[in-house]
């Protein structure tokens, strides 16, 4: 397997590229990205120098990934969602020994036009909806819609909606079963 690179694209040397990922049109991946397995940047996708990407991370067209932002595997950037770096940002200012470390966990999804202020962490397999604005850290399966985020139910690992009966729920697509546990969302392993 190789990395498919399209030729308008620019990917600055030292820059790490795994296996089978997709650089697409008008891309630009700095030399310092470390990028895993099977991803893929759709049009327009900026890639910072200080940034660790998984494996199977799909990055929609109009995102900026800065510095200070790690993606684990199976995250998913839906269109033109936004990432900070700096907290409070002043043009007249340098403030890049500020940069806040944001960190979205396994199988997240962040949805289109959503943004992830800096300094956060994004549970594993949480949702964050088309629109939203994350400005605190978000447990693992959340459902956050609105602005500011507010965490609005649960989800399951295969991104359906969560309904519990008596602290417990099924996935309605894989019938995998989760549990509350003081006010945590857990997967219950057979």
């Amino acid at each position: 397997m190789s990395v498919s690179i399209h030729p308008s694209a620019i990917v600055d040397e030292g820059a790490q590229i795994g296996d089978g990922s997709r650089v697409w049109h008008f891309v630009h991946i700095c030399g310092g990205a470390r990028i895993g397995k099977g991803c893929s940047f759709g049009q327009n996708v900026f890639v910072g120098n200080d940034v660790s990407i998984g494996n199977n991370v799909k990055v929609q067209n109009n995102v900026s990934v800065y510095d200070a932002v790690t993606l684990e595997d199976d995250v998913f950037c839906g269109p033109s969602m936004v990432f900070t770096n700096v907290y409070n940002p002043r043009s007249a200012v340098t403030r890049k020994d500020e940069y806040r470390r944001t960190v979205v966990r396994q199988g997240a999804t962040l949805g289109a036009n959503s943004t992830i202020v800096c300094g956060t962490t994004i549970g594993r397999f949480a949702f964050i909806g088309a629109g939203a604005v994350v400005n605190r850290d978000v447990p693992d399966f959340a459902l956050m819609l609105g602005v500011p985020a507010r965490q609005t139910g649960w989800m399951s690992r295969h991104g359906e909606r969560l309904e519990f009966i008596d602290g417990e729920a099924t996935c309605p697509q894989t019938h995998d079963r989760y549990r509350l546990v003081e006010g945590r969302c857990e997967l219950i392993q057979d």
